[in-house]
This record gives C-alpha cells, structure tokens and sequence, in this order.
C-alpha cells in the first residue's frame, strides 16, 4: 500500500468488518475510488428514489434507514453504527435508493463508487461470491426489519 489519502482508505477499507478478510487486490481496486464523507447530525445522506451510485461504510456515527409515509412521519427501519454497511440498492437495478438515510449524529462514512465495485465483481467471480456471501445477510436483514416495522403500524 502506497502513501496518500487512498492508502489511508484502503487501510480503513480493509480493517472495517465488512471488508475485513476480502482479498486485498479487491481493497486495493475500490479504495482507489473510495472517498471519505462526513455529515453533521440530521443531514440526508440518501434520498429514497434517487440515483444509487454508491454504498457507505460507516466508520463513526450513526444512520438512520428511513421511508416517508403519506400521513404520518418517517418510518425508521433501522439504525445503522460503526462496522455496518448502508446501501444495498447500487447493487440491484434500477439503482435507485429504498430508503432515505439520515445521519442521526455526526457521521463519518466510507463512501464506494457502486459502479467500481460491480465491474470488479464481474471480473473476478470468486472475489464477488465472497462480497455477495458478506452482502445478502444485510438484505436479509433490512426485509427483516421493514417487515417487522409494517406489522408493528398495521397489526397482524
């Protein structure tokens, strides 16, 4: 790793939970694009419906995953702190965020261009079976928690 801002990222990208383990030419490919972003407290991150380019790591803080109700406030569906990953939607087309995302505090996320990130997938299987073997558990995860919040507005 070579001295600089993206050595730093991809020292940070390769100590996160999320990446840890991941072969370092992978790291070493999407730290080049990767950027670090910091949001003050209350900040949108992500609108739901927008263009989803890229995928956050969050490094410090704490996000919230949210959908706009018609008649009432936002939904949260989760909240999402270091270690954890936010973003799924860059991935699946028509790449378009699900959720809106708010920093609930100062935040500082790790920022990966989700266009880098699938051309390396598909240029080397084996690195994107791992990714997606890390990846489904947090689908998995926010259907879990978007079904658990609509039974607890509409009942069973």
């Amino acid at each position: 790793m070579s001295d600089g801002p993206s050595a730093k990222l991809e020292h940070e990208l390769a100590d996160h939970p999320f990446f840890h383990g991941l072969p370092k030419e992978f790291v070493r490919a999407v730290a080049h694009d990767a950027r670090e972003r910091r949001c003050a407290a209350d900040e949108t991150i992500a609108r739901e419906g927008a263009e989803a380019d890229v995928f956050f790591l969050v490094a410090d803080g704490k996000v919230a995953l949210e959908l706009d109700a018609a008649d009432r406030p936002p939904i949260t569906v989760q909240t999402v702190g270091p270690g954890e990953v936010v973003g799924w939607s860059w991935l699946v087309p028509p790449h378009r965020w699900r959720f809106n995302v708010r920093a609930l505090k100062p935040t500082r996320l790790l920022a990966l261009d989700g266009g880098v990130v699938r051309r390396e997938l598909h240029a080397h299987p084996d690195w994107g079976f791992e990714f997606l073997n890390r990846f489904v558990p947090v689908l998995a995860e926010r259907l879990e928690n978007t079904r658990l919040q609509l039974l607890d507005i509409y009942g069973r």
